[in-house]
């Protein structure tokens, strides 16, 4: 009985840190750069990523969740055929915004 009340615990401890959104081949080719970076680039417009930031009554780590939401957004970019990505904030409940940019030929 002790072993599985500690794998119970292990696994709550262990949860907020999890991601469950993978990068698309095309998200992975995106980059999330600073607003000076794209100066001379096409903004092609905004998303607004979101995740879980919450499982039941723990509160997920704030690294991972932006990490998520970054992963969301370049993959919506490639989508869009943008090539880079910039914050406009930062994340607040699992919600960030990104402006996309092509800055590539």
């Amino acid at each position: 009985m002790k072993l599985n009340y500690f794998a119970l615990c292990l696994t709550i401890i262990c949860l907020p840190a999890c991601t469950w959104i993978e990068p698309t081949k095309e998200g992975q080719q995106v980059t999330l750069v600073k607003e000076f970076n794209v100066k001379d680039c096409l903004k092609l417009g905004t998303t607004n990523a979101t995740t879980t930031y919450k499982v039941g009554i723990i509160t997920r780590e704030d690294e991972a969740v932006t990490e998520e939401l970054i992963t969301v957004a370049r993959n919506r970019a490639a989508e869009l055929g943008g090539d880079s990505i910039v914050a406009k904030g930062v994340a607040v409940e699992g919600k960030m915004s990104f402006d996309i940019y092509k800055c590539g030929e």
